[in-house]
């Protein structure tokens, strides 16, 4: 019987040695304390896919001046002679060089009509940039929650560790008066240990959130980071109306899609406006050699669009059911992100009243029996596994009380980035 014991507890504390080296490597992170908004700040700065939305901005914006420009003017050197004899420039009257310049006007408002298009879709690349740094801003405080909760964690389980060494002490001292068989030991330290396995669990979330965290800021995945600081609560008094009433009216995203809409409207614009003619007027001069006058004429020239019902019409069909279905689209964003503002303000208010449950009622409650229990357990009055079961009652509350706290802050982060107030707060 002694010698089992023994070999349990040598397998246990090796287990546990192994489990602190493992903590000891990554301590030197864990020192330092990391700062929220601090971290926003260099996603905003360094996150690549913010950075390729800039430049996908920026070239849509040099389209627009591209758009509103006439076609390149074009200009013509030729020459003709009379017969095939010899060269009789100056000799015949047929004779001649030929200079040409022309230049094609589009039909008026056409051009207008084209940078109202490339304006549009400037304006739409901009709201979907504004998108992406919300979505960004949100993604950076729901992994900051994360990694807080993981580190919150860890300490709530050597908070209970110390617990459990107390129920340790009173079972050892239980076994050693002859009160207790020494399974009671065995079963106290046995749970005591098995906390190590949730803690190796732990350290590899907080590896894995990181590495998460470090690539959405910019940085490379195997930086360190340090522990985030405390769970700041934040105040939220929006009601669910008024979060539906504020993302119809500045989400980026539906400002993108109506956006979005304007552009097709005015390529419909567009495609009826290719039914006219453009114009290409064009200026020549002829010089005949010394022995005739040079002439020079003016012309004007015009295409008919004599196979619209191929190319013009069918080009006013496409245009419209792209419109129709950019209306769509606009109508179907509108929807989409009021299901998920009422989802995540559910998530929210649920949130809220765990946390009061938890904190007022449950945690309080069962902290109590425990102390209860443990004290009756030292004098026999009730079993071990009654203890053990308290225990355990108390560390799944308090873990799921700061779980729901950092789930409130990230249905929060989450409306914000959907409502647009993301960067208003």
């Amino acid at each position: 019987m002694q010698k089992g014991y023994f070999a349990n507890w040598l397998m246990l504390s090796f287990l546990f040695v192994g489990l602190v080296l493992f903590t000891a490597s990554h301590a030197f992170a864990d020192n330092e304390v990391i700062d929220l908004q601090s971290l926003i700040d260099e996603a905003l700065a360094n996150n690549p896919e913010i950075q390729a939305s800039l430049a996908r901005v920026s070239a849509v914006e040099h389209r627009i001046p591209q758009e509103k420009s006439l076609p390149d003017p074009m200009f013509m050197v030729g020459y003709q002679n009379a017969g095939f004899d010899q060269y009789t420039y100056g000799m015949m009257p047929d004779a001649m060089w030929m200079f040409s310049a022309s230049q094609m006007f589009p039909f008026p408002t056409k051009l207008s009509t084209k940078g109202k298009m490339a304006t549009s879709d400037f304006e739409s690349a901009k709201k979907m940039h504004e998108s992406l740094r919300l979505s960004v801003i949100a993604r950076v405080k729901e992994l900051y929650y994360d990694l807080f909760l993981a580190y919150k964690n860890l300490d709530l389980i050597k908070d209970s560790s110390m617990l459990f060494s107390k129920i340790e002490d009173a079972a050892s001292a239980r076994y050693s008066s002859g009160m207790a068989p020494q399974e009671e030991l065995i079963m106290a330290q046995t749970e005591k240990y098995m906390l190590v396995e949730r803690e190796q669990m732990l350290n590899q979330k907080i590896q894995a959130t990181n590495a998460m965290l470090n690539a959405t800021i910019g940085k490379d995945v195997n930086s360190p980071l340090g522990k985030p600081a405390k769970l700041e609560h934040t105040e939220f008094t929006y009601t669910l109306d008024d979060l539906l009433e504020m993302a119809l009216e500045q989400s980026p995203e539906i400002k993108a899609k109506d956006e979005m809409t304007d552009s097709s409207e005015s390529k419909v614009k567009m495609a009826k406006k290719e039914y006219l003619p453009d114009f290409t007027f064009s200026a020549n001069y002829y010089e005949r050699g010394d022995n005739f006058d040079d002439m020079w004429s003016i012309t004007t020239s015009i295409n008919i669009p004599i196979f619209f019902w191929k190319k013009q019409r069918q080009a006013v069909l496409e245009a419209t059911e792209d419109f129709s279905a950019a209306k769509s689209d606009l109508e179907a964003t509108k929807l989409m992100l009021s299901s998920a503002i009422k989802d995540n303000y559910s998530m929210l208010k649920t949130s809220e009243k765990l946390v009061d449950l938890y904190e007022n009622g449950l945690i309080p409650k069962v902290r109590q029996d425990f102390d209860a229990a443990l004290a009756r357990y030292a004098t026999g009055q009730v079993e071990e596994i009654t203890v053990i079961s308290r225990l355990k009652s108390l560390v799944d509350y308090e873990l799921m009380y700061w779980t729901q706290l950092a789930e409130r802050e990230k249905a929060i982060a989450r409306i914000e980035a959907l409502t647009g107030l993301g960067d208003k707060r």
